[in-house]
């Protein structure tokens, strides 16, 4: 879902899935986990490093983040 919106942005927004089984991604959860303070949890979308959805949003509830972010 997140990939079909940001598409919309181009250069603008910059994204990376964050894959738990590639030992890259379990690092990257394990930073976020750490900054929470708790484990993240999954599915979730950070925003500038930080905890933004704890489910999978809308296209319109992302967009009109994303668009709030970028105004």
């Amino acid at each position: 879902m997140v990939e079909s919106v940001v598409k919309d942005y181009e250069a603008a927004v910059k994204w990376n899935k964050v894959i738990t089984k590639d030992l890259q991604g379990a690092l990257r959860f394990g930073e976020l986990s750490k900054k929470l303070g708790k484990p993240a949890p999954v599915p979730s979308i950070f925003i500038n490093g930080d905890l933004v959805f704890e489910a999978i949003p809308s296209q319109e509830e992302l967009k009109e983040y994303i668009d709030g972010i970028l105004e």
